[in-house]
């Protein structure tokens, strides 16, 4: 059993050589960590550090995450201490007021949820906590992909089958919360789409293949059974990597501007692949491509496979290159007639098929992302202290805060509600009746987390400019946000489709 000290035998060693510090009851020996100190050792000679209980003054500067990474400097315990910090666990709900959505607090009945999504949620969060958060972080700094050792991990529990949502890829499976395949619903998926937002690693985030959240759909819905079925097998159990390749330098939201060309062979077995795709996902470590194409008489859905004339060069975005975001060349890639997806000069429907759930996946992370910056708002301005006074006591930082949480809580409410009517309708219905909404709460969401990045930099100051410590999380939300304004189509985009699919709908009334 460590020994106990007292904090008066603590304040014996407060000088360089021989420096120790109490951190919530914890005695920790600086003396050889001293000049180790990322600050510098002059931090820890500091007369309200050395020798004393600095946990006030700990917590103002740094993450808990800080204290787990040194234990080994543990000496001993401070006789009948009491702790005053929550320390979470793995799986643990948050405890701040507004950081969990109000479906996962006890105190809040919701007539979505039920408690097989509660159980489904606790194991899905507890993974996220253990295999995924701690790894996080340094991939998006160090730019490499996900592990292989984690694919196989998320395979096992069948992640990569449920991310794309309910469906028959999920029939006769036992997923986590003891959730049969059949019972998985779009509040699952929502389930799971929050939680990669919480990592607060945006870059990281898409690195988690989420390339075949969007280029394995196509494949699932229009290619040959026998091409599906060897597909299927080799993505969902984390052999292969697939991505969507649409966008080009001359065609982002324009889809019908695209250049990139397939001619047929005079035998009809192979088209001949020509062009450039642009800001790619997963595309530089993608085995196959979902390509649109330009046939001989309009656009088209080929499946690429990475070979021979196929070119994948990493683009350097505001986020990390752990993302694989790619500049694709095809020179004159030969792809047999068989990897066509849908017909022939009829891809632009395959390509429109996946927008909204593509796009209601989008808002599930910006929403949550949102979420999860007001937290680290929230406890920071419960713990810093300015001017004598903790800056929560600010009525102007409180005023930032309560507009925060109305975004927040506004736009979950209005994703569950538009998740609900997802649940009742077929894909077809989806097209017909949410792609106006999805569309318009996509742009919506985008726009709050415009204000909170705004808010949430002010509120953490030059913290929030700081790539680590107590900022990390805000200076990487207020960094790429912008990411979901453009990705799967652009706000002013959305918000006109919002307005255009209310319209045919406008009776033929005058005022």
């Amino acid at each position: 059993m460590p020994p106990t000290f007292t904090l008066e035998e603590v304040a014996k060693h407060n000088k360089s050589g021989d420096l120790w510090v109490v951190v919530d009851g914890d005695v920790y020996d600086l003396s050889t960590f001293e000049d180790m100190h990322p600050g510098g050792g002059v931090v820890l000679r500091d007369l309200d550090v050395a020798g004393k209980d600095c946990t006030e003054v700990f917590y103002q500067l740094h993450r808990q995450s800080v204290l787990n990474k040194y234990k080994r400097l543990i000496i001993g315990h401070i006789g009948g201490y009491k702790s005053t910090i929550v320390h979470p666990v793995p799986g643990s709900l948050s405890k701040v007021p507004y950081a969990e959505p109000s479906w996962l607090t006890s105190s809040h009945p919701s007539p979505y949820f039920n408690d097989g999504h509660k159980r489904f949620h606790a194991e899905m969060r507890k993974f996220f906590d253990e295999e995924i958060i701690p790894t996080a972080a340094e991939a998006e700094e160090s730019g490499k992909r996900i592990t292989d050792e984690l694919m196989q991990k998320m395979a096992s529990i069948h992640m990569h089958r449920m991310r794309l949502g309910p469906g028959p890829h999920l029939h006769g499976l036992s997923l986590p919360g003891g959730i049969p395949g059949e019972a998985f619903d779009y509040f699952h998926e929502m389930i799971l789409h929050s939680e990669t937002a919480r990592t607060g690693t945006r870059g990281y985030a898409d690195g988690l293949v989420s390339g075949m959240l969007i280029g394995l759909p196509p494949v699932l819905n229009f290619a040959q059974p026998s091409l599906k079925a060897r597909l299927a097998d080799e993505i969902f159990t984390g052999k292969k990597f697939i991505c969507l390749a649409i966008s080009e330098a001359f065609a982002g939201s324009d889809v019908a501007g695209l250049r990139c060309t397939a001619t047929k062979t005079p035998d009809g077995k192979h088209f001949i692949v020509n062009g450039t795709k642009k800001w790619i996902t997963n595309g530089t470590f993608a085995d196959y491509f979902s390509t649109g194409v330009r046939t001989s008489a309009g656009l088209s859905m080929l499946l690429i496979p990475r070979g021979d004339g196929v070119e994948t060069r990493p683009i350097k975005t505001s986020y990390s290159p752990t993302a694989g975001t790619a500049y694709v060349v095809f020179d004159n890639v030969k792809v047999p007639a068989e990897n066509l997806l849908g017909q022939e000069n009829k891809g632009l429907q395959v390509i429109l098929s996946n927008f909204n759930h593509e796009r209601w996946m989008m808002c599930c992370g910006a929403i949550r992302g949102g979420r999860a910056a007001l937290e680290e708002c929230l406890k920071w301005a419960s713990q810093r202290k300015v001017f004598g006074k903790p800056l929560i006591e600010q009525a102007v930082i409180r005023n930032k805060l309560a507009q925060m949480i109305s975004l927040c809580e506004a736009h979950q409410a209005w994703l569950e509600q538009i998740t609900h009517q997802m649940t009742r309708m077929s894909y077809k219905e989806q097209a017909t009746h949410l792609a106006g909404p999805i569309g318009l709460l996509k742009a919506s969401a985008t726009r709050m987390n415009h204000k909170i990045a705004d808010h949430a930099v002010q509120i953490m100051g030059g913290r929030s400019l700081t790539k680590t410590g107590m900022g990390s999380f805000i200076e990487n939300f207020a960094r790429t946000h912008k990411y979901d304004a453009i990705l799967g189509g652009a706000e002013e985009v959305l918000m006109d489709l919002g307005v255009r699919q209310a319209m045919k709908m406008m009776p033929r009334a005058m005022m």
